[in-house]
């Protein structure tokens, strides 16, 4: 278990700023740890507005530490900050990763990836009360309000991984591969995927430009 304890390159939780950004989000905070982690759960989903453009072909991206010098990340980045945050509390945490279909994806998007399929799709499992919990904190409210979806909730006590279906019904996102758990970010196995899935993408090895300027185009792409 100390494994999903200890900081690293990645939930590297001893740095400063994310350090500053744990005190803030539990200023006078009393709770027990199943609120704790609620409460980090809400800071990080809130705290950084979901950006898929963001991605670049670097590892540095995925550092806790890279993430909460942003305003904007997307989802493995805020899962392994959500990570770093509880593991600097005592609560054991890993990344976990899986595919997804998004029923609601921007145009822009499914030209770029030519799929509804996104591969690598990260969320964090926290430990407790003895038993593993998911929490996707991907998705921030104002992003889930303008776009007719309830935003995801935890409760620290059952899974929480993606919205079934939006606020008309309609079938909005569902689970298709889980890839498992890591202590660690498995860069190595995000990139292979990647280049599996996308293979157009990654002609040169290349992906800096894909994105553009990292614009934001403010949809659950």
């Amino acid at each position: 278990m100390q494994q999903f304890l200890d900081s690293n390159y990645f939930f590297d939780y001893d740095d400063p700023a994310v350090i500053a950004f744990a005190d803030k989000a539990l200023a006078d905070f009393t709770g027990d740890k199943k609120q704790l982690a609620i409460r980090l759960y809400e800071a990080v989903r809130d705290g950084f507005k979901y950006n898929p453009y963001q991605f670049n072909y670097t590892p540095e991206q995925y550092r806790a530490s890279d993430c909460v010098r942003q305003t904007e990340s997307y989802c493995i980045p805020k899962a392994v900050l959500l990570g770093a945050l509880a593991r600097s509390k005592g609560i054991p945490a890993r990344l976990g990763l899986s595919n997804v279909r998004n029923h609601v994806s921007s145009k822009r998007l499914l030209k770029i990836l030519a799929t509804d399929v996104f591969v690598m799709h990260g969320y964090v499992e926290l430990y407790i009360a003895d038993q593993w919990v998911k929490a996707t904190p991907a998705f921030d409210s104002e992003l889930c309000h303008r776009t007719g979806v309830e935003p995801l909730a935890f409760d620290g006590e059952r899974d929480s991984v993606f919205q079934e279906f939006n606020l008309h019904g309609k079938k909005h996102m569902e689970y298709l591969f889980d890839h498992g758990t890591f202590a660690d970010v498995p860069v190595d196995l995000i990139h292979t995927k990647l280049v599996e899935a996308y293979p157009h993408l990654f002609k040169n090895a290349e992906i800096a430009s894909i994105f553009g300027n990292n614009s934001l185009e403010r949809d659950l792409s």
